[in-house]
């Protein structure tokens, strides 16, 4: 067994794509940050006040980034390649990203009318997150798609396995949080594609998103060198694509090259086992996702670290009552993100990026 360490020289997107793709990727952060924080003034046209805030903070920002920059590339081989694809998220407390990414492909206003594609609809979108006759903070029941509630955190991996068996055509893309990989079900979930028939069951794509920190301290594979976990991953019959960065360009082209391979090699697994026979297991591909804690938040906030550490595992600025430098903080936070640049003068997400979706 080997592992593939994608390096940059692999540039497979091309220059606008990547652009839109990365400007989808800021979209889904600033509505994100939006639904953690504002009660109002969705696209920042005014300066941001703390009547703007809600007064209880709740919601789990540090996944969420990292399962916004997957469900982009997600899209673009779903649609390049036109798979039957679904994606299990098992940091499931990632709610924000993913009623994101279902708002701006246009899912949750077609299942709810009321949160509409403009600027009154991302308000509504903004304020009802972890709000009083609102939504859950998770990727709850409530959120188009879901079949995977991430409250309880172990069980993605064994469900995204359930899914593909018996259904040959399916490819059940799992994010596995570093933190949620401790827990004993999720520990024993790897060896699931020992059960894996791939003349009559579809594929399984993991993806360990190693953003080295759960709610308080590092997680244990954080804490592992690169070799020891890959050797541990090749024990487990998987072949390691590793994709590691902080730089957003480099990123995207190392996890569109990874997919792009990794869908050459399920395809060849599955031609074989479905014209020669079943004959032996094979090694079947996932990926290690090395990406900051957190990633685009601000870096230093009262001179201690937040991107890339546990302060950002939740909600990394949370005293904005008491410290109005605070605000400042997070209007530059949010306005990083470019909104004049992702949404019309009316708040729908510009039609160049929104083709982006299948």
């Amino acid at each position: 067994m080997e592992t593939k360490n994608v390096q940059e020289t692999d540039k497979i997107l091309p220059p606008e794509l990547l652009n839109k793709m990365n400007a989808y990727w800021q979209a889904t952060n600033y509505l994100s940050v939006g639904q953690i924080y504002l009660y109002d003034n969705p696209l920042l046209k005014e300066p941001l006040t703390l009547e703007h805030i809600k007064p209880r903070l709740l919601g789990h920002w540090g996944t969420t980034p990292g399962l916004n920059f997957i469900y982009v590339h997600l899209n673009r081989i779903i649609k390049q390649y036109d798979l039957n694809m679904n994606y299990v998220t098992g940091p499931g407390h990632g709610g924000p990203g993913l009623v994101a990414n279902t708002y701006l492909e246009g899912s949750y206003t077609e299942l709810y009318p009321n949160i509409t594609q403009d600027e009154q609809g991302i308000k509504k979108l903004f304020k009802q997150f972890s709000f009083p006759g609102g939504i859950p903070s998770h990727v709850a029941p409530e959120t188009p798609g879901s079949i995977n509630e991430g409250g309880e955190l172990g069980y993605s991996l064994v469900h995204a396995f359930g899914a593909v068996f018996d259904n040959p055509d399916l490819i059940a893309a799992c994010v596995v949080g570093d933190g949620e990989a401790e827990t004993g079900a999720l520990a024993a979930s790897w060896h699931s594609n020992k059960f894996l028939n791939p003349v009559h069951d579809g594929a399984v794509l993991p993806i360990l998103h190693l953003n080295g920190y759960k709610i308080a301290n590092p997680t244990i594979f954080a804490r592992i060198p690169e070799e020891e976990l890959i050797q541990l991953f090749n024990g487990y019959g998987y072949k390691v694509y590793w994709v590691e960065g902080d730089e957003p360009n480099d990123v995207h082209q190392q996890l569109a090259s990874a997919l792009d391979t990794i869908l050459i090699e399920i395809k060849a697994i599955q031609t074989e086992a479905r014209t020669n026979g079943f004959t032996k297991r094979p090694i079947w591909p996932m990926i290690v996702f090395k990406t900051p804690k957190g990633w685009t938040c601000p870096k230093i906030v009262d001179g201690l670290p937040v991107e890339g550490t546990w302060r950002s595992h939740q909600v990394p600025l949370a005293e904005l009552a008491t410290k109005p430098e605070h605000i400042k903080i997070l209007e530059a936070w949010m306005k990083s993100y470019q909104p004049e640049k992702l949404f019309d003068e009316k708040g729908k997400l510009k039609r160049e990026l929104a083709e982006l979706a299948p």
